[in-house]
């Protein structure tokens, strides 16, 4: 579980198994964890997070989208 990012309280990160799925990233706080699609920056699942806080992570994401989409090419190009 490579972690790609950290933002305040956000570990952005993905499992290695996330493979053979279009590129994405997962997001944990605490005990939540959300997913969100990166091309085009989409909410998968919310995974406990309230709509204040995923708007507040969708525009994380979308900030850093190029970074994230890098390390997912390199991680998952092995």
């Amino acid at each position: 579980m490579p972690t790609i990012l950290k933002v305040g309280p956000y570990r952005f990160f993905f499992y290695a198994g996330d493979r053979d799925e279009p590129a994405h990233i997962h997001i944990e706080r605490d005990d939540k964890i959300a997913k969100f699609w990166l091309d085009p920056v989409r909410l998968q699942s919310s995974g406990g997070f309230g709509r204040i806080e995923i708007s507040k992570i969708h525009k994380i994401i979308y900030k850093n989208q190029s970074k994230l989409l890098e390390a997912w090419d390199e991680y998952f190009s092995n």
